[in-house]
């Protein structure tokens, strides 16, 4: 009696293993695991970054005194960052994300004004470790891409499992919803329509017609 009540919880956990994987809850738990794991690389590889900008400031701002308005906005912008608190749970949060992307892309855009001005003192490279921070800011901002570059997959994959049949039918049964995931930066930039490319030659002007020739 007893083994047959067991044979009979273990069918019943057996079609109920099927029926979840049937209906897309073990792909959106992959997923969603997957999601999570970019996530923590993403922030490990910004908050590298944010870790590297007090060493850079510090360095530089002897030499390029004249530029302190430059170092307040790398300082300004980092210290914005440290403002919103970057958790996991950020990801389910689409206005949350937006304001952390938002403040990330302003230090983006701060840290390369201040190297578009480090160009311009040459003297900076005789300083002791100046150009080993350059070399790990350059580093962390490709380890960034390729980080967000996986992050933007595995939402795209999370995303269409919850908006597919029967992903979606799952997904809110479950709670799960679309994660928000980044968007271009320079979206204004890009959207504006490119000049037309003459090889560098200027454009022809229309030829203007010549005078009429004096009265005799």
């Amino acid at each position: 009696m007893r083994f047959l009540k067991l044979s009979k919880l273990f069918a019943l956990m057996t079609l109920l293993s099927i029926g979840l994987s049937g209906c897309g809850y073990n792909q959106l738990q992959i997923q969603d695991e997957q999601v999570k794991s970019a996530w923590s690389e993403v922030l490990n590889q910004y908050q590298r970054r944010a870790d590297l900008i007090p060493n850079l400031v510090n360095t530089v701002k002897g030499a390029v005194s004249a530029e302190q308005g430059i170092l307040e906005g790398v300082v300004n912008a980092r210290a914005k960052v440290g403002s919103i608190q970057a958790t996991p749970e950020l990801i389910n949060n689409p206005e949350a994300f937006k304001q952390w992307q938002a403040a990330q892309g302003e230090l983006s855009s701060a840290l390369s004004k201040l190297m578009v001005v480090v160009e311009r003192y040459p003297e900076l490279h005789s300083i002791s470790g100046f150009n080993d921070l350059q070399a790990q800011l350059e580093g962390t901002e490709n380890r960034i891409t390729v980080a967000r570059n996986r992050y933007i997959q595995a939402v795209q994959s999370f995303n269409v499992t919850v908006r597919s049949i029967p992903g979606n039918l799952t997904a809110k049964l479950f709670g799960y919803k679309v994660k928000p995931n980044f968007t271009v930066q320079n979206e204004a930039e890009i959207s504006r329509p490119p000049s037309v490319d003459f090889g560098g030659a200027a454009p022809s002007q229309p030829t203007p017609a010549p005078a009429p020739a004096p009265a005799q």
